[in-house]
């Protein structure tokens, strides 16, 4: 039979364990969509509708591994990524603010070759001026 204080250790390092494994679950909703990280700027843009400002930030150079398919015996193929196979791609970076209202968080999204990499709270939103 196991002690109970083993067990409770057993059960909390398998539940940090888990915890700390997952992906980032950190989001944000806009109307009945929810926006997360890896989403392509298009579905943000579908989901939120055009940011308040958005600019371009510039380049940068990120490492990339492209994969190699083998196929095997069998019609089984398999895909790896070989160690010395890195390479370089330069990506463009992209930042979107979207303001909505003085009751909401505004939210800056960073995007990286269109693709979502990083979401901020920036404190609460205001409100536009009409223009005339």
């Amino acid at each position: 039979m196991i002690d109970t204080n083993k067990h409770f250790i057993l059960i909390a390092f398998v539940t940090a364990t888990l915890l700390l494994s997952s992906t980032s679950a950190f989001g944000f909703r806009c109307g009945r969509k929810i926006v997360t990280e890896d989403m392509h700027e298009a579905q943000v843009i579908r989901a939120c509708g055009n940011p308040t400002t958005s600019r371009h930030l510039g380049y940068a150079v990120r490492g990339t591994f492209v994969p190699v398919r083998q196929s095997l015996t069998g019609g089984i193929t398999v895909e790896h990524f070989p160690g010395y196979g890195q390479f370089t791609e330069e990506v463009v970076l992209t930042e979107f603010v979207y303001n909505f209202g003085p009751r909401k968080l505004m939210r800056r999204l960073m995007f990286e070759g269109g693709v979502l990499v990083k979401i901020e709270t920036i404190g609460y939103g205001y409100r536009e001026k009409k223009s005339k």
